[in-house]
């Protein structure tokens, strides 16, 4: 049995800066289902945002943060990840992380949806993601042992409840365990549950679903980001065109040449994307194409050369300066419930990254913030693990009779199947009898909160995980009435103040049934 200080599933910015923030002191091992650059993190365009320009502070960021998240957030938890961020963000301009910089020599920091300040460092222009990740990966030491190819499907804790380990399955079929005193999940969002996903395909819950088979607390599963502008191709898409497109004057516009956005923010298209993304779904429902118009931008392949490439790879001409766009899903502000420092509520196990909820992002994710939350939280967790007591996990699993291993329910969904349910029933524009419909069906699948796994094919795993991500977000979709931030409610199109500011529902696998609390001051105990 191998052991390790520490186990990262995952291979994302926050995992990679937890790793090299421990690999001098613990031994490490990082897990990811397949390539180490398959993650969310390696696509990103967009940038990190940090209050490190001259006229931004930590105020005016925090500010901003809570607006675009409809206040959905404690500002002591922004305050100080914005304030964790910004420090971080200064040591990494110091060490010479490769953040582009303007013919004199200064940051070129841009602005996005939401944000009061250009505050926005990008690498390679649109390819900020790529470029960091390839700078963490070379920053790793022969410590930090990579596996790749392997899919954590299972948490493995021991008598007294602690998490000491996983299970994975193979490309083949075959299984490996590894146990740690420490286990972290840094498995990203649960975008690609969608059929409109600016995501990489591998992010689809997993370690959300883990967590709440576990016996973990999730919450706000809810809120889902539906980023505006994804390349639209006919019914699919082909990639995200960055928000900062519009930072640099580009505009929506539908067929007819109107402004889509005019008369509907006082920001126009750096409106947060909640309200960009229900005006274009509005304007596509009623039979309209939209298009970002890039003509207002200067230089606009040398600024965004991956957007560039990408059009022209699926022949989208850009001589008349009209990319056609539809909104598609991004980001999930809500996970695994976790302190500052990424516990999550069963011992031994943490989170960090899009996996997590951390309260920074509140109902609506402030642009640009996912890559700080995964550089402080990786920090925050590293400080933490290096001053931890190593406790001596007892590797103890009950195994069920030979019969029950060889069960198998009978699946009969296909993956893009429910991705195409999730979509139309709770995706960007939600209502009772949809989500209650696609429910209904999710109930009647042959899946249950106490599936034994090892005897399952990968693909099955795979769609069971989602399956239980699937029934998180629609259960929790189903009973916030209202709509706040990602959350939109087309029978309670309004923020619901007196039931619902401030309030979360939290879920847990409870005796193999999801048990759903509201918070402690609307005690609504509920079990699906």
């Amino acid at each position: 049995m191998l052991k390790y200080d520490v186990i990262i599933a995952g291979s994302g910015i926050a995992a990679l800066q937890l790793a090299r923030r421990l690999q001098d002191q613990l031994n490490v091992m990082i897990i990811t289902k397949n390539h180490v650059t398959d993650s969310n993190s390696y696509l990103a365009q967009g940038g990190i945002a940090a209050p490190v320009g001259k006229k931004d502070t930590v105020d005016l960021h925090v500010k901003d943060t809570i607006i675009a998240g409809c206040f959905h957030q404690s500002p002591e938890t922004v305050e100080n990840v914005i304030r964790d961020g910004k420090r971080i963000i200064e040591c990494l301009i110091n060490e010479g992380a490769p953040f582009d910089r303007r013919s004199e020599g200064n940051l070129a920091l841009g602005i996005e949806g939401a944000h009061s300040q250009p505050r926005i460092l990008h690498s390679g222009g649109d390819q900020t993601g790529k470029y960091l990740i390839e700078y963490f990966l070379a920053s790793l030491t022969e410590k930090v042992r990579l596996v790749q190819g392997e899919m954590v499907y299972e948490l493995i804790r021991n008598e007294r409840g602690r998490c000491c380990g996983v299970k994975t399955k193979k490309g083949d079929g075959s299984i490996a365990s590894y146990a740690a005193h420490h286990v972290v999940l840094a498995t990203g969002g649960a975008g690609s549950l969608y059929s409109v996903s600016s995501n990489a395909p591998e992010v689809t819950g997993d370690g959300m679903a883990l967590a709440f088979l576990a016996g973990a607390e999730l919450t706000d599963m809810e809120f889902i980001q539906f980023h505006p502008t994804l390349l639209s191709l006919g019914g699919k898409t082909g990639g995200l065109i960055s928000e900062a497109v519009r930072g640099e004057g580009a505009i929506l516009i539908n067929d007819a040449g109107d402004r889509i956005m005019e008369g509907i923010h006082p920001q126009m298209e750096l409106a947060p994307r909640h309200i960009v993304a229900e005006r274009m779904n509005k304007e596509i429902l009623e039979g309209r194409k939209v298009f970002l118009d890039i003509n207002p931008v200067k230089d606009f392949e040398s600024k965004f050369p991956s957007i560039t490439n990408m059009c022209k790879h699926h022949g989208i001409s850009l001589t008349q300066g009209k990319i056609p766009v539809t909104p598609g899903c991004h980001f999930t502000m809500g996970g695994i419930v976790t302190d500052e420092d990424g516990k999550t509520t069963v011992e031994g196990l943490y989170a960090i990254g899009e996996a997590a909820c951390t309260g920074l992002h509140g109902a609506n994710r402030l642009a640009s913030n996912s890559l700080l939350e995964g550089l402080v939280f990786g920090e925050r967790l590293a400080r933490h693990l290096t001053s931890a007591e190593r406790t001596e996990n007892s590797w103890t699993t009950s195994y069920r009779n030979p019969e029950q291993r060889q069960h198998r329910p009978e699946i009969t969904f296909t993956r893009q199947e429910l991705k195409e349910r999730m979509m139309r029933d709770a995706g960007i524009i939600r209502n009772r009898v949809d989500l209650s419909s696609h429910l209904e069906w999710l109930k009647a699948q042959a899946f249950t909160f106490e599936e034994e796994l090892d005897h399952m094919y990968r693909e099955e795993i795979q769609l069971y995980l989602m399956w239980v991500v699937s029934m998180l977000i629609t259960q929790s979709a189903l009973l916030r009435t209202e709509s706040r931030g990602g959350h939109i409610r087309s029978d309670y199109p309004i923020e619901n103040n007196e039931d619902w500011f401030k309030r979360s529902l939290f879920l847990q696998n409870e005796n193999h049934q999801l048990k759903v609390v509201q918070d402690e001051q609307h005690q609504i105990k509920i079990y699906a």
